[in-house]
């Protein structure tokens, strides 16, 4: 099954809505409509945003406001009753998608409208919409960690790419990767799969962290619990590095900086490294390096700090 992109989701939808609009709704089309909410997780929140926009650039008019809420009644019966706690007296309530984002360095914590809490990393975009049945997080790109406000009836879930992340009432984050994303899980328990293999689902609790790949491979950390408060403490704009390598350090800095560092010596890559550093400082961090593995750091550059001799 290959995964469909969310702008051919909202297409979909709003297909839907014409469709359901047009001739009503006959019991095969209902059936037709079942099958394809069932299809994904987030096609009834696009059939929500859908209905939203219809409503509001179509409102009923005098002869037409019988069949137009008749046709209306039909999708909100389908739509298993979303749509229908979503209408007060004509009037869609859904709270419409708001989307964050953070330039380079920048960590930016968000209070939600549900009670919850986001704190997003650097370079992140971040989608959020909250409905009356769910709540909905795309990461389109970087990381945040969600502090999730309990409520049974509205599941929390995050999409990173191809893999899905569900709680009710937890802490937990998602960073996305090229080929899938980092699950840490500092409270509660979460559910991770994947689009494509939606039957297969791997429970995380607190203290656990795993690499879901968008082929659905779940690599489960073996990490003491520890390790994720650590990878974690970029909320306080810090790195807590605790026998990193070199190589994975210098790509965690250049996340928060213009100033980029540069390994000139790709011998020094492999070599381990403790320490907790401000996620701004990049010079301190090279100027540790110096102290630690005696090797040339040059902080000429404006740009770039080049850690070690370039080989010949």
């Amino acid at each position: 099954m290959n995964r469909q992109d969310a702008a051919g989701i909202a297409d979909e939808a709003a297909a839907w809505v014409a469709r359901m609009d047009a001739d009503g709704g006959s019991e095969a089309d209902e059936a037709d409509l079942e099958r394809w909410l069932a299809g994904d997780p987030r096609r009834r929140g696009a059939l929500l945003q859908a209905q939203a926009t219809w409503i509001a650039l179509d409102p009923p008019r005098s002869a037409t406001v019988r069949s137009a809420a008749m046709k209306r009644r039909t999708l909100m019966k389908v739509a298993g009753g979303a749509l229908a706690a979503s209408l007060v007296g004509g009037v869609f309530l859904l709270t419409r998608g708001t989307t964050y984002r953070t330039q380079l360095g920048e960590i930016r914590r968000v209070p939600l409208a549900d009670g919850s809490t986001a704190t997003i990393n650097t370079g992140s975009e971040v989608q959020v919409t909250l409905a009356d049945r769910s709540r909905m997080v795309t990461i389109a790109q970087g990381e945040a960690w969600f502090r999730v406000a309990k409520d049974p009836t509205r599941p929390f879930v995050v999409e990173a790419g191809s893999v899905v992340v569900q709680a009710v009432g937890t802490a937990f984050s998602v960073r996305r990767r090229a080929h899938g994303a980092d699950v840490l899980v500092t409270e509660g328990v979460v559910e991770v799969w994947t689009a494509q293999a939606d039957g297969y689902r791997t429970s995380l609790s607190a203290g656990q962290s795993a690499f879901v790949g968008d082929n659905a491979a779940v690599q489960l950390h073996k990490d003491a619990p520890s390790a994720v408060d650590r990878t974690l403490a970029w909320r306080t704009g810090a790195i807590d590095l605790n026998g990193q390598t070199l190589a994975t350090a210098v790509g965690e800095f250049n996340r928060y900086n213009r100033r980029k560092l540069v390994l000139a010596d790709p011998r020094l890559a492999d070599e381990q490294i403790d320490g907790l550093f401000h996620t701004d400082d990049p010079e301190g961090f090279a100027r540790a390096i110096h102290a630690s593995f005696n090797v040339e750091v040059d902080l000429a550059g404006d740009d770039v700090i080049r850690i070690g001799r370039a080989q010949k």
